[in-house]
């Protein structure tokens, strides 16, 4: 049986989420509740049904589910006063401008026994899951080391996103999937250190981009990097393994993969290059490696919300868990405290 949804906020990511609803074949959309009357008259206009307060949502002994698709600085109480409501939630991200804001909605969701979860919709990125695959098949050897990048050139937006109350800043925008994404590929290893730093190349009030390199006890490292003034984009994932590299140039283009069969090192002829000759970086050949492609997984976004509607009924685990939340969130506060100290710092996350 479907679930009854209320969207909370119909801007951007509300409306994402209203659209998908109306696809879904998990959920049943009773309506959405936003605090502007011109939003719920743009609903209105759609046949969406608009709540006319947050107390009526949360009076209607209908709803399942909410999901909460409102400014940053607001997601705890109205996340809280959902749940208190009897109400399982979905919440957007970055879901807390710090840990204490999301260990007491935590907190609200264990005291009253209902569904507590993020909207991390990039655990359903094709690059994400083509570099998840290959790793986790073996076929290019043990992980070396990882670069995640996003780059853009516009700067940072000039909505939430630019001002440090609402929880502006690439950290919290993208960095909250980036980070995520890594996390979710070594999931039983711990960061022991970690070293960010943040840019503020069009604006001062919030970082519009940060580099991030994290070690882990595994002597595994990763490279996260958002940019909002690159005119020329890297790889958008660049991964080395013991016996081979996979590459990703753009999100939409299938996984580069050089696989190493053979080591040979004793015919290896020196190369000219612009200055001289060299050994050491002469290229590959077919004779001791394997060049191929593969290509990009299939996804779908729906699977959230049917995995949202599984756990509530006790039939599979969320996907997105409280721990999850939790070890993002400590990368995320380290990762602006090694910035205002100007050094790497020792974690244990």
């Amino acid at each position: 049986m479907k679930k009854n949804l209320v969207v909370i906020g119909y801007g951007g990511m509300g409306g994402w989420h209203v659209e998908h609803a109306l696809q879904s074949d998990v959920v049943n959309l009773l309506g959405i509740w936003d605090i502007k009357e011109e939003r719920r008259t743009l609903a209105e206009s759609r046949g969406i049904y608009a709540y006319h307060s947050l107390d009526e949502v949360l009076g209607d002994s209908r709803v399942d589910l909410c999901t909460v698709a409102i400014p940053n600085d607001q997601h705890m109480e109205v996340v809280e006063a959902c749940l208190r409501g009897g109400k399982n939630v979905i919440c957007e991200k970055p879901v807390a401008l710090n840990m204490e804001q999301l260990d007491h909605m935590i907190a609200t969701a264990n005291e009253t026994g209902k569904l507590f979860t993020v909207h991390q919709n990039r655990r359903w990125d094709v690059d994400f899951l083509a570099m998840k695959q290959i790793l986790n098949s073996g076929e290019i050897g043990e992980l070396i080391n990882i670069e995640s990048r996003i780059h853009g050139s516009r700067g940072i937006p000039s909505d939430w996103r630019a001002q440090k109350p609402y929880g502006g800043g690439m950290v919290f925008d993208w960095g909250v999937h980036t980070i995520d994404q890594i996390l979710q590929l070594l999931p039983d290893n711990k960061v022991v250190s970690l070293n960010c730093k943040l840019d503020n190349i069009t604006t001062t009030e919030v970082d519009d981009g940060f580099k991030l390199n994290m070690y882990f006890d595994n002597g595994v490292s990763a490279l996260v990097e958002v940019g909002t003034y690159n005119f020329i984009p890297m790889p958008r994932f660049y991964m080395r393994c013991k016996k081979g590299t996979a590459m990703i140039r753009d999100w939409r283009e299938e996984t580069q993969v050089v696989k190493c069969k053979a080591w040979h090192e004793n015919d290896v002829l020196p190369v000219k290059t612009a200055a001289g000759l060299t050994k050491t970086m002469a290229p590959r050949d077919s004779v001791t490696t394997d060049t191929y492609t593969v290509a990009r997984p299939a996804s779908d976004v729906h699977d959230f919300y049917r995995n949202v509607c599984k756990a509530i009924d006790g039939e599979e685990p969320q996907l997105i868990t409280h721990a999850q939340l939790k070890r993002s969130m400590a990368v995320i506060m380290a990762c602006f405290e090694s910035d205002a100290k100007g050094q790497t710092i020792s974690v244990c996350i």
